[in-house]
């Protein structure tokens, strides 16, 4: 038992004690202080010799500006001439080339035979209207019990083609397959008027007929006028209105038969 007491004596015997672990303790951590100290001081200063770019030393002029409302500056882009794209940007429907201004003064032009043509106007390529004057076409010899939408195309198809012809051979200065397509479009909204009244009632008979011979007169006056008034062909409106007659006279025969 003695023996087993004198190894246990012997094993824990040392001479470190807790005063020199306090003083290491506190030297370690003076000395830690005195080195992050040093590294922050030649963190702060640059070197001598070392190069600072001109844009990394700071201005000596304070910021004079509020919050969210920054200084004002000579060099910004609206002093420079800039302004913004948007606002300047046309609408959606103008850039589509979809204007119901002129929808609408075509249509009054074709309803009113007798009302001058404006030939600006009359010259663009607008096919909005044609396009929905066609559909009207077809709609209502649909409601009427006839299936026609495809006569309907391909008979203004082929009278475009035959008018852009006609019309470049008769005229000086030319015209496009949109202009001619436009106004042979915008000119078929009396012919919606013809195919509805087949709605209502038939027109296989003489008041049919009359009405039939009405409405093609109509329509061949409307796109004489216009074609006359955009392409400056006075005196040959009557040489006009013929072909016209005979393309508008296929869809009345659609229309009463």
């Amino acid at each position: 038992m003695s023996n087993f007491e004198q190894f246990h004596l012997d094993f824990y015997q040392s001479n470190y004690t807790i005063e020199d672990q306090e003083e290491g303790y506190n030297s370690y951590g003076s000395d830690k202080n005195l080195c992050d100290r040093r590294r922050s001081q030649t963190e702060k200063q640059p070197a001598g010799g070392a190069f600072v770019p001109p844009d990394m030393v700071p201005s000596p002029q304070s910021y004079t500006g509020q919050i969210l409302q920054p200084a004002y500056s000579p060099d910004t882009p609206s002093q420079l001439g800039y302004t913004d794209g948007f606002d300047e940007e046309p609408p959606l429907l103008e850039e589509l080339g979809i204007n119901f201004e002129h929808i609408w003064q075509k249509t009054l032009t074709v309803l009113n035979p007798m009302k001058p043509a404006d030939g600006s106007i009359m010259n663009e390529t607008d096919l909005t209207g044609p396009m929905v004057f066609c559909l009207a076409l077809g709609a209502t010899l649909l409601m009427a019990g006839k299936v026609h939408f495809g006569y309907v195309y391909g008979m203004s198809a082929i009278g475009c083609l035959a008018m852009h012809a006609l019309l470049n051979l008769m005229s000086t200065s030319g015209v496009s397959h949109g202009c001619v397509a436009s106004v042979l479009g915008y000119c078929l909204l009396p012919m919606v008027i013809l195919s509805s009244s087949a709605v209502v009632f038939s027109l296989q008979g003489i008041p049919g007929t009359v009405l039939a011979l009405f409405i093609i007169g109509w329509c061949s006056l409307s796109a004489s006028k216009i074609f006359t008034s955009a392409l400056a062909m006075e005196g040959q409106q009557l040489l006009i209105a013929y072909p016209c007659a005979l393309l508008y006279g296929l869809f009345a025969l659609l229309t009463v038969f």
